[in-house]
């Protein structure tokens, strides 16, 4: 069997950045080697079977010689496997990808190059820098600045880079800037020609520093810029000040926790990551099945029995449903049955399934629940709670009070994940601006995965989903900065930008 190799270019750092092409490709992938400027995100894409492998290259060290990194991907195609060859940028912009390519065709190997979009055009476009725009610059070139710009014989035309009046980009140039601006100026660029110096562009880390061809070295070493940096020279980058928008986001540049499970990380981290912030993932609970079902299927079959369903998650939902599946069954079995869902999430995963709720408090709050019921006769009335294996029992309580006959059911385990104290103390040794907490078993988790050393929590700014989440972090001796009004991820993340819109700063 003869196998595939696909060379994928991953964008220059923002994963959303990455094509569908390249995405399909990760997906099928049963061997993947990357480089270092690749988001590690994007490995969430490749099967778990799937090899990977990592051939980073710096300045000064590297995993992998180019030669072996070739060497690679003829092996592993030759046995057989589909290979993603994941790069940042586009493979045939200083990416190298042509020499792999030819490598592969020179052995007989299939081989499919899958563009991606190169850091040249997006670390600028991040920046608020057109390459281009009208009355200013129509044309732009693409330079590689490894190249010492004095040596003699160099294959870079400077003399006519300094003259052609369009936009000039140089790319892996930190290391030669000083001698690459003062050949651009002795070939006759002035020397108050507007650049700009983007580090890590497209990355929640992205930042800029603006100035002329004369001062932007200086500038870019009191910023404390270090590779990769994409420099930008020309009159577009004075439209920065207009056009600013990835860096002027109200949370850009600030390390915030997520420690909810990861399988419910994806939306409150897209939404982070959407007002700017560097979200770092932390899951300090797990959702997992129950360790058996007996019960929770002897009671699913019998739901005819019961007047009311109050689903207290969208974890529940997914587990009931589950479990109707096995049985065969689907949402008519619940024919008949009032279904509340405690929270806008819960109505949503059951509008999922097509059941629109009957019942969905103004707030998903026990003490609100029970008041917003209270109106209702409750005498001998048969209600089924779905929901953790642990929690709050304060709605069974109510309604037990109030007349109720409550069943309250596991239907799924929330258990602490394992190993992760390590990645804690990892996670805030690098700098953690907010922890966000969204239930009480994440805060109680995580000062356990501490080992009790509040120290690190004290310096960071903590955000609570609501008062219940918040009294359990009080409780612990933790001081809350911040409870959402709205106890959903989105209120959550509506509350930050709202606290840290007031000290927003517009970029220099």
């Amino acid at each position: 069997m003869t196998g595939k190799v696909y060379l994928v270019g991953a964008g220059p750092g923002d994963p959303g950045l990455i094509t569908v092409k390249g995405m399909r490709a990760l997906e099928q992938a049963q061997v993947v080697v990357y480089d270092r400027l690749v988001d590690p995100v994007l490995l969430q894409a490749v099967p778990e079977s799937a090899e990977r492998i990592f051939v980073g290259k710096a300045r000064g060290r590297q995993q992998m010689t180019q030669p072996e990194i070739n060497q690679l991907l003829v092996d592993k195609a030759s046995e057989g496997l589909t290979v993603v060859r994941l790069k940042g940028g586009d493979p045939f912009i200083f990416g190298r990808g042509g020499e792999e390519a030819l490598e592969l065709k020179a052995n007989g190997l299939p081989f499919e190059i899958v563009p991606g979009v190169t850091s040249a055009i997006a670390g600028p476009a991040y920046a608020g820098i057109p390459l281009t725009h009208r009355g200013i610059a129509t044309t732009f070139t693409v330079v590689s600045g490894s190249e010492d710009p004095s040596k003699p014989g160099s294959t870079v035309p400077w003399e006519v880079l300094a003259k052609n009046g369009g936009t000039l980009v140089v790319l892996m140039g930190w290391a030669s800037l000083e001698k690459i601006l003062g050949t651009l100026q002795k070939e006759g660029l002035p020397p108050t020609t507007p650049a700009a110096l983007v580090q890590w562009g497209t990355w929640s880390s992205q930042k800029t520093v603006t100035g002329c061809i004369e001062n932007i070295l200086d500038l870019g070493k009191e910023a404390g810029l270090t590779p990769p940096v994409v420099t930008v020279i020309g009159d577009v980058v004075n439209l920065r000040e207009k056009l600013a928008w990835f860096d002027t986001r109200t949370l850009f540049g600030k390390r915030v926790l997520i420690t909810r499970s990861r399988s419910q990380a994806s939306r409150l981290r897209a939404l982070l990551e959407q007002a700017g912030a560097n979200a770092v993932e932390l899951p300090t609970i797990q959702i997992s099945p129950l360790e058996d079902f007996s019960e929770l299927d002897a009671t699913l079959s019998k739901l005819q029995d019961f007047q009311w369903v109050i689903f207290a998650s969208a974890n529940a939902v997914e587990s009931v449903f589950e479990r109707l599946e096995a049985q065969g069954k689907d949402a008519r079995a619940m024919a008949g049955t009032t279904i509340g869902a405690i929270g806008p999430a819960t109505a949503q995963a059951l509008a999922r399934r097509g059941i629109t709720a009957d019942f969905v408090p103004s707030r998903p709050v026990s003490e609100v629940v029970l008041k917003e019921l209270s109106s209702r006769d409750w005498k001998g009335v048969s209600v089924l709670l779905p929901s953790a294996d642990i929690g709050r029992d304060e709605l069974e309580k109510g309604l037990t009070e109030m007349g109720a006959r409550v069943n309250r059911l596991a239907a799924y385990r929330n258990v602490p994940v394992e190993g992760v104290s390590d990645l804690a103390k990892e996670a805030f040794l690098d700098g953690v601006d907010v922890v966000t907490f969204t239930s009480s078993s994440t805060v109680r988790n995580l000062v356990e995965m501490l080992n009790g050393d509040r120290k690190a929590l004290d310096a960071s700014f903590i955000a609570c989903i609501g008062p219940v989440t918040s009294a359990t972090a009080r409780e612990l001796g933790l001081r809350v900065d911040l409870e959402a009004s709205e106890h959903t991820v989105e209120g959550l993340v509506e509350a930050l930008i709202s606290h840290f819109s007031t000290a927003q700063v517009s970029p220099k």
